[in-house]
């Protein structure tokens, strides 16, 4: 297939919803094999634990898959086809790609940001007893182990046999065997995962290449400066491997109106990449995003992608607040249009949106209000929360208009 030679920004646009699967929704209706398919496109699932609405993998999975069942993606880490380590963050990912994130483990002490080897000085003389127990027993909660100290938990407080438990995950001692009501059950990583053997242990440049070709193919397209920061990759040993990847051939280049330097393209994604550039490639989904997906978590990236300057403001103190402690980006046909703080009252079945903005320029005409007011509904039906309340609103009328659509 020959390769194009420039993208319209409008058709790099697309051509990145398309590879994350945010362009349409899929033909026939999710099962537990859509959900596993949709997490080896992106290559990562990050999670995170706040809930005003489904917490941040399950939505994720949701806006690229619709109304699928939350408990399949539970399954798949009971049943071993995906795990949990640190990627671009906290993330669920593909058992098939253990190999490259064992590196991490292996080296484990360089992620100061998660790990501090004083931690085992302080805290060894439980290291022991800790892997005995589970070993003897079997699979524990961080909640099995009482805290005797008075001290309240939090990130900071951990008490000692949760500390524990995370370095031991963080250099791949104990792996999270399954969930139970989003609480991680902890395992040994010769009982989650019998078949890895160290003398598998890939060369770090591999790793690297290896994974900035699937950031690649998972971004559709790319500059090289955003490569790095899709699996937290460190920065210059990134661009040494696009180079290399590009100079062999194995990664693809194309110029971008209003891009300085050559975008980055995987091969596999060719066909998409020939769709777009003749204007075949249309973005019909209307749909809302979690902060921490992958389309947006990359906060310069949404800027230069879609004009969208995202902040997640749960962590901004609530009267310097300008949008709302958990807002959710609007995707529609391809633009993020603006976005929204919702909750979903699940006891009283109400799916309540406190406060919507649009984005400057965002006209409030043709089919706006259907099509954002489908995905409050699909949103809400999802969440088992079928009564839609609309609140505040800078656009005079439109409050009103999307709750009555949204209810019809």
């Amino acid at each position: 297939m020959r390769m194009p030679t420039k993208l319209s920004h409008t058709a790099a646009r697309s051509l990145m919803l398309a590879a994350q699967g945010l362009h349409r929704l899929p033909a026939r209706r999710p099962d537990r094999s859509a959900v596993l398919a949709a997490i080896r496109r992106m290559g990562v699932l990050q999670i995170d634990t706040i809930h005003v609405v489904a917490r941040s993998p399950y939505l994720v999975l949701w806006s690229r898959l619709g109304d699928y069942d939350p408990k399949w993606l539970d399954q798949l880490l009971a049943d071993g086809a995906i795990f949990e380590y640190w990627a671009h963050e906290a993330s669920f990912l593909p058992i098939e790609d253990y190999p490259l994130y064992r590196y991490r483990m292996m080296q484990v002490a360089s992620m100061t940001w998660r790990y501090k080897p004083e931690w085992f000085d302080r805290y060894g003389d439980q290291v022991g007893p800790i892997v005995a127990h589970i070993r003897e027993r079997g699979p524990v909660r961080s909640a099995d182990f009482t805290r005797d100290d008075g001290i309240s938990a939090g990130w900071w407080s951990w008490k000692p046999e949760k500390r524990v438990l995370e370095m031991l995950f963080a250099r791949g001692d104990v792996m999270v065997a399954r969930r139970h009501n989003f609480q991680r059950i902890y395992d040994l990583r010769e009982r989650v995962l019998p078949s890895w053997n160290d003398g598998e242990l890939l060369p770090v440049a591999e790793v690297y290449r290896r994974l900035a070709l699937k950031a690649v193919r998972a971004l559709g397209v790319t500059s090289g400066r955003w490569v790095a920061d899709y699996f937290r990759t460190r920065n210059q040993e990134t661009r040494e491997a696009v180079a290399s990847l590009v100079k062999g051939g194995e990664l693809l280049e194309i110029d971008v109106d209003g891009w300085a330097a050559p975008a980055l393209v995987h091969p596999d994604n060719l066909p998409l990449v020939t769709k777009a550039a003749a204007g075949r490639l249309r973005s019909e989904r209307t749909t809302l995003l979690s902060p921490f997906d992958p389309l947006v978590w990359d906060r310069a990236r949404a800027r230069a992608m879609f004009d969208f300057d995202y902040t997640l403001e749960c962590y901004t103190p609530a009267h310097k607040r300008r949008y709302g402690y958990f807002t959710l980006p609007i995707l529609r046909r391809g633009e993020l249009i603006g976005r929204l703080e919702p909750k979903a009252h699940r006891k009283e079945g109400r799916f309540e949106v406190k406060n919507l903005h649009l984005e400057d320029g965002v006209k409030v005409a043709g089919d706006l209000i259907a099509d954002v007011a489908g995905a409050l509904r699909e949103c809400a039906a999802w969440h088992r929360t079928p009564e839609v309340v609309v609140g505040g609103c800078e656009v005079r009328g439109l409050a009103r208009a999307l709750q009555k659509e949204a209810n019809t």
